[in-house]
């Protein structure tokens, strides 16, 4: 169950700290990325903090004040995406899509006005921007990897679906698809848990 973007004040360790992870339920840490900001929403940036990955959720966790922090589940990851495009932010950056889990309630996104006092379990996008923009595909390829291991909800509708082939249908001609991964010049690359596909460019279709 989605339950969005939440406060993550408990800490481990001295000095900045590390996040508590639930070991009893087998979560372990994957992912450790200092030097990252957090925009919000429509939020200004927070100082760089520390970023958490473990096998089942994003913790951020500020440098220098013990009391600012923020996780969410990869549950409620609706989608991760790299962002190399200036118009979109000014910065390199993996921009998500939270679910809030309260699809009739107005969500704090991007075209709604922010403050410090509002809910956050109401905002429905985060952006993580590392210090150095190198590290941007080790982090989507962390995201993938999570996220996979936290498959989301599937719908009956969704099970009617056959989207398994067999070698025979292939062999056969009756599926004849040819994909190519652009790779150098992709600005924006998305992954979503929710649909467990990449969207790839496709090439050629015979």
């Amino acid at each position: 169950m989605a339950t969005g973007l939440r406060l993550a004040t408990e800490r481990t360790g001295d000095g900045a700290g590390q996040p508590i992870l639930d070991a009893d339920d087998g979560e372990e840490l994957v992912h450790v990325q200092p030097g990252v900001s957090i925009v919000l929403g429509n939020r200004p940036p927070e100082s760089p903090g520390t970023l958490y990955i473990s096998t089942k959720q994003v913790v951020w966790l500020s440098d220098t004040d013990r009391a600012k922090g923020y996780a969410v589940d990869f549950l409620s990851v609706s989608l991760h995406a790299v962002s190399r495009d200036p118009e979109a932010y000014s910065s390199p950056c993996i921009y998500t899509q939270i679910d809030t889990g309260a699809e009739d309630e107005e969500s704090e996104g991007s075209d709604s006005e922010c403050n410090d006092t509002q809910d956050l379990s109401k905002i429905n996008e985060m952006r993580l921007v590392p210090s150095d923009a190198n590290q941007l595909d080790t982090l989507f390829a962390v995201f993938c990897e999570c996220a996979e291991l936290n498959p989301g909800p599937i719908e009956e509708e969704e099970v009617e679906h056959n989207w398994i082939f067999s070698a025979d249908q292939f062999e056969d001609g009756g599926i004849n698809l040819t994909c190519s991964v652009l790779v150098a010049s992709i600005n924006f690359i998305i992954f979503s848990p929710f649909f467990s596909f990449f969207f790839f460019v496709i090439s050629s279709c015979g």
